[in-house]
């Protein structure tokens, strides 16, 4: 009998008729990736990527909407439209071929999202009270609303059925339903607010209109805020109290949620991101379910395979939601059964699928450019047909070690130059940041990776071009990153230091320090709360008009938290114009106001300096000559993953290219995304 038999994450699981394969679950969760709110290709690849890589079940349609005055707000699935049908159908079909059971996540949106976005029409709540995140001042819901609302809910989960789904799950965390079930968010004085039973009113007529429209057998869950975490918000004791009426009117399990959604600092506790305890809520469900006579799931940054195995394992859980893990690689399930663990690609919990909505439209993973684009690229890389053929790789920063992983992968001979002793770039330097260390699981498992492909590092090596060309490359991946760019400043460059001193130590100042970020990203920030961590004076300095707008919902809030706790004055919105030595030695900061047209000077220690970098590509520009393609890269051929065939020099002896900031200065996921999408074609 083969290990695998007797791993607690392996084993089947039964819900009402229906016997999951194992007990990982990708949970509700909403990716951005439909079409006008349909579930089509691309969504639909998504899902089926993570069936096919082995998961029980895997739950779409995060936050799916069932009525006009829900309008969505993160690029939400869409059921009070008939035609959602025929993609549930053939998504559904298609999943359950792989071996995987699907289900949809129902809800209406309440006060989470716009007024001024869709229909228009007036967002709803139980009461008139206005939701941080999202800004919108709700209308009290109305009698008439309830009707129609409660129609919707019926008729959103009977598409769901008719579109061959497994089951649904309603949604009761910063919605509609469970602004009616808080006492923090129900002031209603009719007979749906008030004690409990007024409370859960609503909710349960819902659930019961949900039951008769699906019938008996069709599996509907809730996913359930069990205790708000505040003071004045719903307790525990009531919550369970209203999960177990709702089991008498037809849920079949929960998952279940600690806390509040309805601000960055709520949600991000609620979804804790790198930096933060692994499954922190995960006990606290344990005991939970010792209350309960259904089915128990939850996710909660159970990142890792020993986590989930231990919380089924012990009985914590049921089902084990591994969404964010199962971003990164849907494979995962498969690597367990395989014996494979070592080679799962982690989750580092960096949230960029999340922010990465709100700042270009959709779901992103910060290390696996696949997620989302399985429409024209794979997840698992097989080898070429073709002979290997030679490639040389200069850089071991995230870039560079993309490259010489995928480039082996394929089957190619892979020699890896990295000047420094270690590899990682830039993501080594941060180190340092409380919240962001977990990063350099991003550089473990691609060294990992190219070690596994027969990829020959060398460290402590400055690539020459000589060196290059002793290799006698068919390749060049030039992945040389860049340098902090002072270059900006127009007087005073060689006064001041960059966040890179910070953060590899080679500053540690004392006194005033005047921090300058006009990048807008994370680097600026780490360096600030590093300094003020430190004991000095900070002054953080942007011409943006709001803090660090690069630095999404989830991140944000820990390093609001910092500067908060040690004082970090925020100033905006100023440019850095010119740093001058004083009379007294100190530096004079001269910022100015674009706004104003004013200029106001600070008298401060030191100055540091956050604006991006600036290609490091002197060994790019040396090599162009010998190459068959001059550096050319045919972006047609690159966005449609056939191989790069550009000929400049007939006698050229290797193709050339560069990639990540070796290029210009961008984020992570941009350089790994140049790296894999290149490569893989080579």
């Amino acid at each position: 009998m083969s290990l695998a038999s007797h791993d607690p994450l392996l084993q089947p699981f039964t819900i009402k008729h229906l016997t999951l394969r194992n007990r990982v679950v990708s949970t509700s969760h909403e990716p951005a990736y439909g079409e006008n709110g349909m579930p089509k290709d691309r969504y639909r690849l998504y899902h089926l990527e993570k069936a096919r890589g082995g998961v029980g079940l895997t739950m779409i349609g995060g936050s799916a909407v069932i009525s006009p005055d829900s309008p969505p707000s993160f690029g939400n699935l869409v059921l009070y439209k008939d035609e959602v049908v025929g993609w549930l159908r053939r998504l559904s079909d298609e999943v359950h071929a792989a071996g995987a059971a699907v289900m949809c996540q129902v809800t209406h949106l309440g006060r989470r999202t716009s007024n001024y976005t869709g229909d228009w029409l007036p967002v709803l709540s139980a009461s008139p009270l206005r939701e941080p995140a999202h800004r919108a001042f709700p209308k009290g819901a109305e009698s008439w609303d309830l009707d129609r609302i409660v129609r919707h809910y019926a008729e959103a989960a009977a598409r769901c059925q008719a579109g061959g789904l497994d089951g649904i799950e309603l949604q009761s965390y910063g919605h509609f339903l469970d602004s009616f079930l808080s006492p923090w968010t129900n002031h209603r004085d009719d007979e749906l607010g008030g004690d409990l039973e007024g409370r859960m009113a609503f909710p349960r007529r819902v659930i019961r209109a949900v039951r008769e429209a699906v019938g008996p057998d069709f599996i509907v869950g809730i996913r359930m805020m069990l205790d708000e975490d505040r003071p004045g918000g719903l307790a525990q004791d009531e919550a369970i109290s209203a999960l177990k009426a709702y089991t008498a009117d037809g849920i079949d399990f929960v998952s279940t949620i600690k806390g509040s959604i309805e601000s960055d600092h709520t949600l991000s506790k609620v979804i804790p991101s790198m930096g933060q305890p692994s499954a922190p809520f995960l006990e606290w469900t344990g005991r939970i379910k010792q209350e309960l006579d259904i089915p128990v799931m939850h996710a909660s940054r159970i990142a890792d395979v020993a986590t989930a195995r231990y919380a089924v394992r012990e009985g914590l859980v049921d089902l084990v939601g591994m969404t964010r893990a199962q971003i990164a690689d849907p494979h995962l399930v498969n690597k367990i059964a395989a014996g494979q663990e070592d080679r799962i690609r982690p989750c580092v919990g960096a949230n960029y699928c999340l922010d990465a909505i709100y700042q270009s439209g959709d779901a992103k993973c910060i290390h696996n450019p696949a997620a989302g684009r399985e429409q024209t690229l794979v997840h698992e890389i097989g080898r070429r047909s073709e002979a290997p053929r030679r490639a040389v790789v200069i850089g071991a920063g995230p870039a560079g070690l993309e490259a010489a992983r995928v480039l082996g992968a394929r089957g190619h001979h892979v020699v890896l130059f990295e000047a420094n002793d270690e590899v990682g770039g830039q993501i080594r330097l941060t180190s340092p940041s409380p919240h962001r260390r977990d990063l350099i699981g991003i550089v473990d498992w691609r060294l990992a990776e190219a070690k596994q492909h027969g990829v020959e590092i060398r460290l402590g090596r400055f690539a020459e071009a000589s060196d290059v060309l002793a290799e006698d490359p068919d390749i060049v991946i030039v992945a040389t990153g860049g340098m902090p760019n002072r270059e900006f400043l127009g007087e005073g460059a060689e006064l001041v230091h960059d966040v890179w001193d910070v953060m590899d130590g080679s500053l540690r100042p004392r006194g005033d320090v005047l921090v300058f970020d006009d990048h807008g990203g994370y680097p600026g920030m780490d360096a600030a709360e590093v300094l003020a961590m430190r004991g000095t004076s900070v002054e953080f300095v942007t011409p943006e008009r709001v803090i660090a707008p690069d630095v999404g919902a989830m991140n944000s809030p820990a390093y609001l938290k910092s500067f908060a706790v040690h004082d970090v004055k925020v100033t905006l919105p100023y440019y850095l114009r010119r740093v001058r030595r004083s009379a007294d030695g100190r530096l004079e900061a001269v910022l100015w106001s674009e706004y104003a047209d004013l200029e106001v000077t600070r008298l401060v220690d030191h100055v540091v300096v956050e604006h991006g970098t600036l290609p490091v590509a002197d060994l790019y520009h040396e090599l162009r000559a010998g190459s068959r393609n001059g550096g050319e890269v045919d972006q047609e051929a690159l966005l449609a993953g056939r191989p790069q065939e550009v000929t400049r020099k007939a006698d050229g002896r290797y193709q050339l290219f560069r990639i990540g900031d070796a290029v210009t200065s961008r984020n992570i996921h941009a350089a790994i995304y140049d790296a894999l999408r290149l490569c893989i074609a080579l």
